[in-house]
C-alpha cells in the first residue's frame, strides 16, 4: 500500500501529476492510500509513497474532456476521499470512455454531487461577499477587504469573477481556506488560511437600508429564502441582522398594507382621464355595416382568450364577396399584424388560390375564433387549438359576418371551422371535396387547413397532400363559376 499525502487545497495540478505517474506505472486504485496534509499535521512523505518511474513502453493516458472539467471541480471539494475517487474514475476510464455518461454508476454519481456542491459554493460566494473599505494612501486607489467562509477550496476558481467585476479598485478576499487579491495589474491567490479581519464600514447601514426597502412581506416564503440564503452565511452579511425582525413583523405589515389600500384613483389616473377627454372622439362607423362590426369585435371579451392576445383579428375582404373562407384561429404573425392568413399558413393558402386562378382581393377571409390562443415557450408562442367553449363563444361573430356578407359559397378549412359553421362534430375526411347545401341557398365546401400541410414531416406525403389541397382550390373555382 502506497501512502500519499497531498496539500489538498484545490490544486488540481498537484493531484494530476501524482495520478498520472501512478496510472502510467500500472498502480491499481486499491494500492494507493490518499491523504490530505491539512488533516495530518507533522506527516512527512515516505520514499515508497512517491510514484515509480513509468515503464518505457507504458501506454499514454487519455481521458475525455468531460473528465477534466469534472476533476477540476471535484478536487476543490473538502472531502478527503476526492483523491481516491478521481483516481478510480481515471483508471476505469481507460477501459470505458463513456463511463461518465452512466448516471447510475456509484462513483460517477458521487463525483457529480461533489461537482454540484463546489459550483453551488462558488455561486454563493459571488452573491454573499461584502467588501468593506479600508484606509488607503493619499492619492492611491481605493482599497477593500472582504471575508467569506466557504465550504470548499474555491478561492482560486472564484477570484477571476471578482477581478472582472471590481477591476477599478484594489481588494482582498480572505477566507479560512485561502485568499485572493487584486492590485489593478495582477491577480494573486494563496491557499494559506486567513483570520477574520476586525473591520467595520459605513456602507453596512446602506446594505441594511436597501434590504429593508426591497423586503416584501406579502411575498415572504421562509423556506425558499433559507434555500437561497442559508443561515450559515448570515453572520457575515450586515443586512442579515434585520431578517428575524422582518419575518416576525411580516404578517402585521401585510395587514397594514391592506388597510392602506387606495380607495380613490391615484392623481396620475385623473390626469390621464382628463387628457383622454380632450381628444376628439373618433367617428363611429354606421350601424349594420361590416366596419361597425369590426369595431365592435375589437373590444370583444366574450371569452378569456382576449386577455392574452395582442388584438382581435377580424375578417377582411369586400362587403359583397361571393366566397368566404373560414379558418381556425389567427396565428402568431396574424395576432401581431391584425390580419388573417398572413403567416406561413397564409402563404400556402395564397399560393394555392393563385394557381387555381382565384383572386384573394375578391374573397372574404376570416377565422372561427378571432383571438390567438397559445402557450409561451421561452421567446416563442406555440399555437394551441381552441376548445369547444371558445369556438361556441366566437360563433356569434361568425354568424354576424355571414349575415352581412351573404356569401354564396363558404369554404371550411379544418375541423374547427367545420364545427363553427355547422354546430356538429363530423369527420373532416368524410365531407372533404363535396358541395354541401346549406340554408339560404348557400353551399359549403370542406377542405383541410393549410397549417396541416406545414406539420406533415414526410416530404413525399406533404407533396401529395399539397397537390390535393390545390385540387380542392380548383374545385372551389369551378363551384364559384
Amino acid at each position: 500500500m502506497r501512502r500519499v499525502v497531498l496539500e489538498g487545497r484545490g490544486n488540481f495540478e498537484e493531484w494530476r501529476k501524482a495520478a498520472r505517474a501512478f496510472a502510467a506505472a500500472g498502480i491499481l486504485p486499491d494500492e494507493i492510500d490518499w491523504h490530505e496534509k491539512s488533516s495530518e499535521p507533522g506527516f512527512a512523505f515516505q520514499r515508497d509513497a512517491l510514484p515509480p518511474d513509468p515503464p518505457v513502453n507504458a501506454r499514454p493516458m487519455s481521458v475525455p474532456p468531460a473528465f477534466m472539467t469534472l476533476a477540476e471541480a471535484v478536487i476543490c471539494h473538502s472531502d478527503a476521499r476526492r483523491f481516491s475517487l478521481l483516481y478510480s474514475l481515471l483508471w476505469r476510464l481507460q477501459e470505458n470512455r463513456n463511463l461518465l455518461e452512466l448516471a447510475s454508476d456509484e462513483e460517477v454519481s458521487r463525483a457529480r454531487l461533489m461537482q454540484k456542491s463546489v459550483h453551488r459554493d462558488a455561486h454563493k460566494m459571488t452573491a454573499f461577499v461584502r467588501f468593506k473599505e479600508i484606509v488607503a494612501p493619499a492619492g492611491g486607489r481605493r482599497k477593500f477587504v472582504a471575508w467569506f467562509e466557504p465550504d470548499h477550496y474555491i478561492i482560486a476558481r472564484t477570484a477571476p469573477f471578482f477581478q472582472r467585476r471590481f477591476t477599478d479598485m484594489d481588494w482582498l478576499v480572505a477566507t479560512p481556506k485561502g485568499s485572493a487579491a487584486w492590485d489593478g495589474e495582477r491577480l494573486t491567490t494563496s491557499d494559506a488560511p486567513c483570520e477574520k479581519p476586525d473591520i467595520s464600514d459605513a456602507t453596512d447601514d446602506l446594505w441594511r437600508t436597501y434590504y429593508a426597502s426591497i423586503f416584501n412581506p406579502a411575498r415572504l416564503k421562509v423556506k425558499a429564502m433559507l434555500a437561497e440564503m442559508p443561515k450559515k452565511y448570515w453572520k457575515n452579511l450586515p443586512e442579515a441582522d434585520l431578517i428575524p425582525g422582518l419575518i416576525a413583523d411580516a404578517e402585521a405589515k401585510v395587514l397594514a398594507m391592506a388597510e392602506r389600500e387606495a380607495t380613490m384613483p391615484l392623481p396620475y389616473h385623473n390626469r390621464i382621464q382628463e387628457a383622454a377627454a380632450r381628444l376628439p372622439m373618433p367617428e363611429l362607423a354606421p350601424a349594420g355595416t361590416l366596419e361597425a362590426l369590426r369595431e365592435e369585435a375589437a373590444v370583444c371579451n366574450r371569452c378569456p382568450l382576449h386577455a392574452r392576445a395582442t388584438q382581435t383579428v377580424f375578417g377582411e375582404g369586400p362587403f359583397d364577396a361571393k366566397i368566404m373562407f373560414v379558418g381556425e384561429q389567427p396565428g402568431d404573425q396574424e395576432d401581431l399584424a391584425g390580419r388573417p392568413f398572413v403567416g406561413p399558413a397564409g402563404k400556402v393558402f395564397d399560393d394555392a388560390i393563385a394557381q387555381a386562378g382565384i383572386d384573394r382581393s375578391r374573397l372574404y377571409v376570416t377565422n372561427a375564433v378571432k383571438h390567438f390562443k397559445y402557450e409561451p415557450r421561452g421567446k416563442r408562442r406555440v399555437h394551441q387549438r381552441p376548445n369547444l367553449g371558445e369556438v361556441q363563444q366566437c360563433r356569434w361573430w361568425l354568424k354576424l359576418e355571414l349575415d352581412l356578407i351573404k356569401p354564396k359559397l363558404i369554404v371550411a378549412m379544418g375541423a374547427t371551422a367545420l364545427y363553427s359553421l355547422t354546430g356538429e362534430k363530423q369527420k373532416l375526411e368524410d365531407l372533404r371535396g363535396r358541395a354541401i347545401a346549406m340554408e339560404e341557398g348557400r353551399v359549403l365546401f370542406v377542405t383541410v387547413h393549410p397549417s396541416y400541410l406545414l406539420r406533415i414531416p414526410d416530404e413525399e406525403r406533404k407533396a401529395q397532400e399539397l397537390a390535393r389541397f390545390r385540387q380542392d382550390m380548383n374545385l372551389i373555382k369551378e363551384l364559384a363559376a
